[in-house]
C-alpha cells in the first residue's frame, strides 16, 4: 500500500493504513489489542473483522467475560483488504437504503457462498460469477459495483465476518415483489430484512 521497497522505515514517516484495519492490525500478523471498558468479545470481533471464534480460541478463552486493559491477541482476517473491500462495495449497490441489519446479511451471503462446494473458492469469483448467462447480482451487470463503499458498508463486512459460521446459511437474497423467478421464490426463507428476502 505504501509502495516499500526497504523493511526499515524512519521515525516520523507518514504511513497508509488500511481503514478496514482501524490502525491496528495488518495482514501480514496478528496483533495486541488493549480491551477498553464495555468492550466484549463480539465488539472487538466486529471491529476487526475476525470470526468471534476466531478471536476467542487465539486468546483461549474459556468465557465471554473481559475486563478493561486486558491484552487481546487479535488473529489474521480470513479475508483480505482488498476483498473485504469489494465485497463493501457490493453491499452499497445491492442494499443502499436498506436496515443496517440487511447490509449485514447481504456480505454474509457472500461469505456463506465462499463456503459453499457449489459456488466459486474467491471473493472475486463469487461476485463476479456468470451462471447460465447471467451474471450473479446486479451491480456487476450494470457497473454500481465500481463505485465506492461507504463506512456502513465496511462495518457491515466487518461485523457479517464477525458473525461468520452463526447464522442461517443463507446463499441467495431477493425482492419478492419484483423478481419474477419461480426457482428463488421456491427456496427455503431464512429472513426477511427490510425489502430483500433471504434464503437457502
Amino acid at each position: 500500500m505504501n509502495k516499500l521497497k526497504k523493511l526499515v522505515i524512519a521515525a516520523g514517516l507518514m504511513l497508509s493504513i488500511s481503514s478496514f484495519t482501524l490502525n491496528v492490525q495488518t495482514e501480514a500478523a496478528t496483533s495486541t489489542y488493549k480491551v477498553n471498558t464495555g468492550e466484549t468479545y463480539w465488539k472487538i470481533a466486529a471491529k476487526f473483522g475476525v470470526p468471534i471464534r476466531n478471536l476467542m480460541d487465539a486468546n483461549h478463552a474459556t468465557s465471554s467475560a473481559l475486563y478493561a486493559g486486558q491484552n487481546l491477541v487479535i488473529p489474521n482476517s480470513t479475508i483480505s483488504d482488498a476483498d473485504k473491500d469489494l465485497i463493501a462495495r457490493l453491499v452499497r449497490a445491492e442494499a443502499v437504503g436498506e436496515p443496517y441489519a440487511g447490509k449485514v446479511a447481504v456480505a454474509t451471503v457472500i461469505l456463506n457462498r465462499l463456503k459453499n462446494p457449489s459456488f466459486p473458492s474467491t471473493v472475486h469469483g463469487v461476485i463476479y460469477q456468470i451462471d447460465s448467462g447471467h451474471y450473479a447480482f446486479t451491480p456487476v451487470q450494470n457497473g454500481t459495483i465500481n463505485q465506492q463503499s461507504d463506512v456502513e458498508s465496511k462495518r457491515a463486512v466487518n461485523e457479517a465476518l464477525a458473525f461468520s459460521g452463526q447464522g442461517s446459511g443463507s446463499l441467495y437474497f431477493y425482492n419478492p415483489k419484483i423478481t419474477s423467478s419461480k426457482w428463488i421464490l421456491s427456496r427455503p426463507v431464512t429472513v426477511t430484512i427490510g425489502n430483500h428476502r433471504f434464503a437457502k
